[in-house]
């Protein structure tokens, strides 16, 4: 039987790799995708659910995030009830705050998501029982979490000048197809975990992995509040 290994240094590098190809994907929209958002008018679900499942999949501080919070998940009711948190908190704030104009400064919203990142590799490494003598509640953090990815998309939306007309269709279809993006790459990534932990080196490697996830965490938040200092137009 042919097992697959996955080695820390791989891991380190192709999250390094990523943090280091700069902030122009995360939370983010394409460059073409831009003109289509500001210029389209009308309810345009189809056009909206395929942008909103293109996000999610070119998204990797959510897949970072995603990654982290199915670490050690080996169930798949675990599994369902914190996507299902993660997904309730990013849909209620991106929806509404498209909505209701609720908006805030991208750099900083993208900088507490990098923050999710880095948490959810503590967490993972047993750090705040360490720490502190006690975990923070993991369900909580994962809905208060999403609240904040879901926000931060939302600023991103509300900056491209979304048209009034069929806001509320394209904005619930554009959530549509990110959950379905993310149903899509939790679906791979936990393709790839069910691999790696049935290979003997799983256990030793997990610790250094999570580690990585936490460097990849820091780097995104440092990459954004370097760029709300230097005060670049995001």
């Amino acid at each position: 039987m042919t097992t697959i290994r996955i080695r820390p240094v791989a891991l380190a590098a192709a999250a390094i790799a990523l943090c280091c190809a700069g902030t122009a994907f995360a939370h983010d929209v394409a460059e073409g995708d831009r003109g289509y958002i500001a210029t389209t008018t009308g309810v345009r679900i189809g056009a909206f659910f395929y942008l909103g499942a293109k996000h999610m999949v070119t998204g990797y501080d959510h897949l970072l995030f995603l990654m982290g919070v199915v670490f050690f998940l080996y169930r798949l009711r675990q599994v369902a009830t914190y996507v299902t948190l993660f997904a309730i908190g990013h849909s209620t704030t991106l929806i509404l705050g498209v909505l209701f104009g609720t908006s805030v400064n991208a750099y900083l919203i993208d900088a507490v998501i990098a923050l999710s990142v880095v948490y959810k590799a503590l967490d993972n490494l047993g750090a705040f029982e360490r720490w502190f003598g006690r975990r923070p509640d993991p369900r909580a953090a994962v809905l208060i979490f999403g609240f904040f990815h879901g926000l931060g998309l939302a600023t991103k939306l509300q900056d491209l000048g979304l048209s009034a007309d069929g806001l509320l269709a394209n904005v619930v279809a554009f959530n549509l197809g990110v959950e379905t993006g993310q149903l899509l790459a939790l679906a791979v990534i936990l393709i790839a975990m069910g691999y790696w932990r049935r290979t003997a080196g799983f256990a030793r490697h997990a610790f250094a992995a999570n580690a990585v996830l936490m460097t990849a965490g820091c780097v995104l938040f440092g990459q954004q509040i370097a760029g709300y200092l230097i005060g670049v137009s995001p």
